[in-house]
């Protein structure tokens, strides 16, 4: 039985493309249905904060059934919005940004790159991996133009406010930074930074407390 879910928690939050994903591979295996601890052995996740988080979406389970997987998917569809295209930019084309484009979210049918800028690019704007880029000289005109809400900043450290300065003028509403950088923003984007260098030494720390 699915509920409206009540305020999430932030660590709900990150887990909940997870298990759409799995929900998603169980319903193209034929599974009709699924149990908490079925999917604490796909996912590695613990079966009591699987049933935790369900609980925050207002997703519960009959004791001795589990969950319907094709109530669920639709419950984390529209929770995750994945009938509603979202328009990516990417903004410094590296070595990380190439991968990006190329990458460009095979497995999200929801979430396209369909914008990119970089220093080396023409003002006219050429292609790369496909994708349309432009020189960051037209950033404020070219996420208006492609109504961009999400942008994926690959950028020298920098450069990271600088540019971020300009997104803040735009109608964006959130940030993936890969930056080093904790960049500033208004109230009205939010912000989510992966910074690869301390997620390297925080495994480490890990592996040597075994």
């Amino acid at each position: 039985m699915l509920h409206e879910p009540s305020k999430i928690p932030q660590a709900t939050t990150k887990r909940l493309p997870l298990y759409y994903r799995f929900l998603q591979n169980f319903a193209n295996a034929g599974q009709k249905r699924i149990s908490s601890q079925e999917l604490s052995e796909a996912m590695k996740i613990d079966s009591a904060t699987i049933r935790r988080d369900f609980s925050h979406l207002g997703a519960f389970g009959k004791k001795g059934y589990g969950y319907d997987v094709q109530d669920l998917l639709v419950f984390f569809r529209k929770t995750l919005d994945q009938d509603e295209a979202t328009n990516v930019a990417l903004i410094g084309v590296g070595n990380l940004g190439s991968a990006f484009l190329k990458y460009n979210f095979q497995r999200n049918h929801n979430t396209k790159i369909v914008l990119a800028f970089d220093s080396n690019s023409p003002i006219e704007g050429e292609k790369i991996s496909d994708i349309d880029t432009f020189h960051p000289d037209r950033i404020e005109e070219k996420i208006e133009e492609y109504g961009i809400e999400l942008v994926i900043l690959t950028v020298p450290s920098r450069s990271a406010q600088e540019v971020t300065d300009r997104l803040s003028k735009t109608q964006i509403k959130g940030i993936l930074n890969f930056t080093p950088v904790r960049i500033a923003v208004p109230p009205h984007i939010r912000v989510q930074t992966i910074d690869l260098s301390v997620e390297l030494q925080t495994l480490i720390y890990q592996i040597k407390q075994q």
